[in-house]
């Protein structure tokens, strides 16, 4: 057909092969959108806190407990943090038995205590004064009444005591041996047994265990001695005596039988004498020991 005007060619219509790779296009898009999003969400979880192996999970809020302690249960193992409050100074270890003025280290902490509040019974600092009151006042040698010569050597102290020889001289009747007790500088004086030469008392051994009766003996270097075997304990009266055990000799054995009655625990005082030619008792010795069972 004729005509003055060219008409424009339209574009074809779109086909279904387009249509299709555009769906193809979206649903692509789509999922790396969501494989992102999966992997951001995984990198996140890496880089939170993971519990220790062997921890339990716990309803949110609540505190998680250690599997190692039971909950409610204590460590046996105080925290590295610092000492807990349950946590005590440990008590000062003392190396001897301890005979007199004191039963032990707590004994002597309560005077320490008394002495630093008032004053209280001053001499327990006097090395010399105390090996005196012992032998006076516990183990009844009156006539044993001066301290002929003293030695002192960091916590420890052997004070030789005697009495008065006729000539007026000091003649010396024993070496006692003496520790100070706990702690401080006011830590007290505590006997705890005798330097022994010619009168000696080896049995039973220094603290050790006993069942009474108890065989009593040393070894002693005289002329027509007469021995006393004597026992004691902290706050009781004499548990046993025993007097006129002959002796003598150069390093002559002795030895005696002796019963007595007392608590299992009970720490006791022998002491063995001899005297009778210048002084009612011219030398003793002691030992240290503590009952138990049989």
């Amino acid at each position: 057909m004729s005509s003055g005007t060219q008409q424009k060619a339209l574009p074809p219509p779109p086909s279904d092969h387009g249509n299709r790779w555009r769906r193809v296009a979206v649903v692509v898009t789509a999922v790396a959108v969501a494989l992102a999003i999966g992997a951001i969400v995984v990198v996140l979880r890496s880089d939170s806190p993971r519990q220790s192996a062997g921890s339990t999970a716990t309803p949110s809020g609540q505190p998680a407990q250690p599997s190692a302690q039971p909950s409610g249960r204590p460590s046996a193992q105080p925290s590295r943090g610092g000492p807990t409050a349950s946590v005590q100074p440990p008590v000062a270890a003392f190396g001897y038995q301890p005979l007199w003025p004191f039963a032990g280290v707590a004994d002597a902490a309560a005077w320490q205590r008394s002495y630093r509040s008032g004053g209280h019974q001053p001499w327990h600092l006097d090395a010399g004064l105390t090996a005196l009151s012992f032998t006076r006042t516990y183990l009844g040698y009156q006539d044993i009444d001066r301290v002929v010569d003293q030695t002192t050597s960091g916590t420890q102290a052997w004070v030789t005591v005697g009495y008065a020889a006729p000539n007026g001289a000091a003649a010396p009747a024993a070496v006692v041996h003496l520790a100070r007790i706990g702690t401080g500088q006011d830590a007290p004086w505590e006997v705890v047994g005798t330097r022994d030469t010619t009168l000696t008392l080896t049995r039973p051994g220094y603290g050790t265990t006993v069942t009474p009766p108890v065989t009593v003996g040393g070894w002693i270097t005289g002329v027509d001695e007469s021995l006393s075997v004597q026992v004691r304990a902290l706050g009781e009266p004499v548990l046993a005596k025993l007097a006129g055990i002959p002796a003598g000799g150069v390093r002559s054995p002795w030895s005696v039988r002796v019963g007595f009655t007392a608590p299992i625990g009970t720490v006791v005082t022998i002491a063995v004498s001899t005297g009778g030619h210048t002084a009612a008792v011219e030398e003793f010795a002691i030992t240290g020991v503590r009952v138990g069972t049989r």
